[in-house]
């Protein structure tokens, strides 16, 4: 499939492979290949925590579900495992939460980094369709914008794409305002 991780000359890596590797260690199992990563920038963190505090007040004011950042396992249905940075499991669909998350949730988010950019729009935007993740944020710091791309017809449809002053709202996440502005750092 195009965009996918190229296949190994050794044997597929498995969820004991990575789990091998310990707590604590940033890894990601996606088509058989181990996929460790650096820890982010701060201006990566800063837009993880700001989504973390805006969509986490958001989720408990109604009791809707749960937001979780990075690093949480989720072990989606194709036996890919990733850490998306940022993510929510509606209350209807909590039956995933077993130690980790244990099928798809509601909403991934990515926020890029320069050694992931590329990866994250191809890879993990084809993975998640695939898994039939209901909705997946693209977030860039650079340009400071969100992506909100909702997975329709077996494919993602580009929601909306925001910036400075949008306010990101979510068909999914109805009663979600969200200022873009707000998610990136001043400086």
């Amino acid at each position: 499939m195009a965009g996918m991780v190229p296949a190994a000359s050794h044997p597929p890596k498995t969820v004991r492979d990575l789990l091998a590797l310990g707590e604590g260690v940033r890894a990601e199992l996606i088509g058989g290949e181990i996929r460790m990563t650096p820890s982010p920038e701060w201006n990566h963190q800063h837009a993880v925590s700001v989504l973390d505090r805006r969509l986490g007040a958001w989720a408990e004011e109604a009791d809707r579900g749960f937001v979780f950042v990075a690093p949480l396992d989720v072990y989606l249905p194709s036996g890919d495992v990733v850490e998306p940075d940022v993510l929510f499991v509606a209350r209807g669909s909590s039956t995933v939460l077993d130690r980790w998350v244990r099928g798809v949730p509601d909403l991934v988010v990515e926020v890029l980094s320069p050694s992931n950019a590329e990866f994250d729009r191809r890879v993990k935007r084809e993975l998640y369709a695939r898994n039939g993740v209901p909705e997946y944020w693209i977030v860039d710091p650079e340009e400071r914008t969100i992506e909100v791309l909702r997975f329709e017809g077996g494919t993602y449809r580009l929601h909306a794409r925001c910036a400075g002053e949008d306010v990101l709202t979510s068909p999914g996440l109805v009663g979600l305002r969200l200022r873009v502005r707000d998610v990136f750092a001043a400086s």
